[in-house]
């Protein structure tokens, strides 16, 4: 028998990435597999030289989001989900955290037509350099069409 295996979502707190990790929690109610909801941190550029990200503790930031993200998705209890803040560029902790996984769930930053298009977007590289299945997840305004 064939064991269930495990699903990667991304989470970063936005709209479609809360949305990513109920599909996947759903997904894994469905299909037996455990979720792991991972949030990659960086240090921005600059930060040390604008006075208002001087004191800010990005790793514990980040376990935050992931922590409010988790407790937030329906029916997460029912699965087992665990959660991963790594330090590093989102795209490459995803397709580390994703070796091995049956799915990766990333969701659309909803930044626009324009700059969702751009190449080196974490989707457009995970999409095109993971090792596994990737789907990419829209919040639901985000899909809806315009009604212009």
């Amino acid at each position: 028998m064939k064991t269930p295996g495990h699903i990667v979502v991304g989470v970063d707190g936005s709209p479609s990435s809360l949305d990513a990790l109920t599909w996947a929690v759903g997904q894994a109610a469905l299909t037996g597999a455990d979720v792991q909801a991972v949030i990659a941190w960086e240090y921005p550029p600059l930060s040390g030289v604008d006075p208002m990200t001087t004191h800010v503790d990005w790793r514990t930031k980040a376990q935050q989001t992931i922590d409010t993200a988790v407790g937030r998705a329906p029916g997460a209890d029912s699965v087992k989900v665990s959660s991963a803040v790594i330090a590093g560029h989102p795209a490459q902790v995803l397709l580390d955290a994703s070796v091995g996984a049956q799915l990766l769930v990333v969701g659309n930053s909803g930044h626009g037509s324009l700059t969702e298009t751009l190449p080196g977007s974490v989707r457009e590289h995970v999409i095109t350099h993971a090792t596994c299945p990737v789907l990419v997840m829209c919040h639901a305004t985000e899909a809806e069409p315009s009604s212009e």
